[in-house]
């Protein structure tokens, strides 16, 4: 009975030039993560409005999300992503006339609508692609994309930063975007006629219901990992830590590892063999991070995180795309990102506050608890499913 369904290709051309388009858009974002910070403090930002720059991005692809899920219900998945990783382009451009908090702002809000209707664009048209009886590993075999992105990007921006200036961090972030819109030209699709929605309402329509639940946990985890990204740059700083740069490369590399085998494990046993074990990995990350002092502490905690991390996102997208019908796969991955964006840029904003108050280290070990309430809020929820009698990838809470 299973035998047809492990025999489903997977590796497809488009499905290839998908993951290199995505590639290309995720460097010319993770190039940025670490260095704009260090450049709104050149620009006599405080904690809090690196905060609120990271954070603006994040609300604006939340806004924009619900949106462009629907439009690529019923417009068609290629031209959406199209036009939101045109959009990232635009905003690396505008980054170059960008010298005040205001203007990085008003661009950072332009960057973060094309981050939000590519991202969700690209995780549809994968869950398109990917065969159903290997959607964990596939999900996870297309986050390599951003795993890689995730490592070289960081790398790539404090390295340019720190031997030329910030232009030539906006340079290579413009021409990485730029090579992503050529990629989208080499993806051949079927002839997309469209769904019809059946939701009366408009927010059913821009929401969907069956994905809120993991949603609500990819938020808990944005919330840890915007802690993480916003202010990792400003933490080395403060206990002598040169290049934090090597968290990025650590935390990739342990989430390229762990991905194969929890998609697997998904695909064969369910979330609950995969999202315990990644949150308690990705807590130990945290934990070990807050008391980094060396590379080499760093680089501990990274590899802890990186597994957590990397087990759990793909896990969680699998599971909103298995809960959610083909026609509302869209709304359902808008919904899904729309909830990790939220998370980071609630983090950034809440956590730039307590490490005003204290310090990055203390933020750290306060935004462990987070973690915490993450597998009380699951096993409160896995308590429920059993009472009623049903584990199953149900399509509805």
């Amino acid at each position: 009975m299973d035998q047809p369904q492990e025999k489903e290709i997977l590796w497809t051309k488009s499905f290839v030039f998908l993951l290199i388009a995505n590639l290309f858009t995720a460097v010319g974002f993770q190039i940025l993560l670490p260095t704009l910070p260090m450049f709104v403090s050149l620009h006599e930002g405080n904690s809090s409005d690196v905060g609120l720059v990271i954070g603006v991005l994040t609300i604006a692809a939340v806004l924009i999300r619900p949106f462009s899920g629907a439009a690529s219900d019923t417009l068609g998945r290629k031209i959406i992503l199209a036009i939101g990783v045109f959009i990232c382009f635009l905003a690396m451009v505008f980054y170059f006339w960008a010298s005040t908090i205001p203007s990085i702002l008003f661009v950072r809000i332009v960057h973060g609508i094309g981050w939000g209707i590519a991202t969700s664009a690209f995780g549809t048209l994968a869950s398109d692609m990917v065969p159903a009886s290997r959607r964990g590993e596939g999900i996870g075999y297309f986050g390599f994309a951003s795993l890689i992105a995730g490592a070289l990007g960081p790398f790539i921006g404090i390295g340019l930063m720190n031997q030329f200036d910030f232009t030539a961090v906006l340079g290579f972030s413009a021409v990485s975007t730029f090579l992503s819109l050529t990629a989208l030209l080499l993806i051949k699709l079927p002839k997309f006629e469209g769904f019809h929605s059946q939701s009366s309402s408009i927010m059913a329509r821009l929401v969907e219901s069956s994905s809120l639940f993991p949603s609500v946990l990819m938020g808990l985890l944005g919330l840890v990992y915007g802690g993480i990204v916003s202010f990792i740059t400003l933490f080395g700083t403060e206990v002598g830590i040169q290049n934090v740069g090597w968290f990025f490369l650590i935390n990739a590399i342990s989430s390229f590892l762990i991905r194969p085998l929890s998609g697997r494990l998904f695909d064969k046993k369910g979330h609950i063999y995969v999202l315990l074990p990644g949150a308690l990995l990705s807590l130990t990350g945290v934990l070990l991070l807050s008391y980094a002092t060396s590379t080499l502490h760093l680089s501990f905690a990274a590899f802890f995180f990186g597994f957590g991390m990397g087990a759990i996102q793909p896990s969680l997208q699998a599971w909103v795309i298995n809960r959610a019908a083909p026609s509302r796969r869209g709304a359902a991955n808008a919904t899904f990102f729309s909830a990790f964006d939220l998370g980071i840029s609630g983090g950034a904003i809440m956590l730039g506050g307590v490490a005003r108050a204290f310090n990055y280290a203390i933020m750290y070990r306060c935004s462990s608890l987070i973690l915490v309430i993450f597998m009380i809020t699951y096993l409160v929820y896995i308590k429920f499913r059993r009472r009623g009698g049903d584990l199953s990838e149900d399509c509805s809470l």
